[in-house]
């Protein structure tokens, strides 16, 4: 796949932000870490986003882009489909794979700490680089990303997710485990936490874009932390990424994070960009 025909997508991304919309919307501000809402029943979200990172030791700069359905299919139980490619710099560009996201909530009602279960099934290769999460050890390779894309893995991935709502903050864990179905490997672990809270109390009942109460702000942390046969945190990359979320009106989202290698083996930095749209679609509850 050339560089060429990824800038579609781009466009589409670029028109679809600039198009003026009423004023606020539940995407999280996060780009790694999950919390415990899942999509209502019958809404489908659209989104688009993609990973910029910039590697050290001069491995080309990449951009990731990925696009995402999301559909809540009870109320406890949200799946969502990804597909996903990459350009590097001077590497050309290729179609990365896909990937089949299900998030379960055992618990109906709020508590202090809300648990989800994660399960996703990923058909990629190894030119991937939108970084979903991170997890094992080690900087990303640095062969180029049409021998990468020759490379494809089967993998299933888990996470237990740990939420909570305290005084207007979101708080959320993440603790994740990855296995290769296509090699002979460990299970891989890695984590991601974030907290965020809007900056705005109780919504004003106007419409407006540039309340407060629209915008979302917060940090997240994520990092792998090593394998089974190698539980150790040396040469494993880590991030710090300061993020914020703009809900333009109750279905539309924008959002964008800076992320900073905390390590050797990490990017410099990774930048992030998304936009999600919700529309119901389904019988609601």
């Amino acid at each position: 796949m050339r560089v060429d025909r990824l800038r579609p997508l781009f466009a589409i991304l670029f028109l679809t932000l600039v198009t003026p919309l009423p004023a606020s919307a539940q995407e999280r501000a996060y780009f790694v870490t999950y919390d415990h809402y899942l999509e209502e029943r019958g809404n489908l979200e659209i989104a688009l986003a993609a990973t910029t990172g910039v590697p050290r030791n001069d491995v080309p700069v990449y951009t990731a882009p990925w696009l995402e359905l999301e559909y809540g299919i009870t109320g406890w139980w949200t799946a969502e489909l990804y597909l996903e490619g990459v350009a590097a710099h001077e590497q050309g560009s290729a179609f990365t794979g896909w990937r089949w996201e299900n998030r379960f909530r055992p618990l109906k009602t709020e508590r202090a700490i809300n648990p989800v279960i994660y399960v996703e099934f990923e058909d990629i290769n190894e030119a991937s680089r939108i970084q979903k999460e991170i997890v094992g050890g080690g900087p990303i390779s640095d062969e180029p990303i049409d021998q990468l894309s020759e490379e494809h893995v089967r993998e299933l991935e888990a996470k237990l997710i740990l939420s909570s709502a305290i005084r207007g903050w979101n708080v959320s864990e993440n603790f994740i485990v990855e296995k290769n179905l296509s090699a002979d490997e460990g299970f891989e672990f890695g984590y991601s936490v974030g907290v965020s809270r809007p900056l705005g109390g109780l919504a004003s009942g106007t419409s407006c874009r540039f309340c407060r109460e629209n915008f979302v702000a917060g940090v997240e942390a994520y990092g792998g932390l090593g394998e089974s046969k190698d539980f150790t945190l040396a040469d494993t990359r880590h991030f710090l990424a300061p993020v914020v979320a703009w809900h333009l009106s109750d279905r539309m989202t924008i959002k964008a994070s800076a992320g900073f290698g905390l390590t050797d083996a990490s990017e410099r930095y990774l930048f992030r960009f998304g936009w999600a749209y919700e529309m119901p679609i389904g019988s609601g509850r």
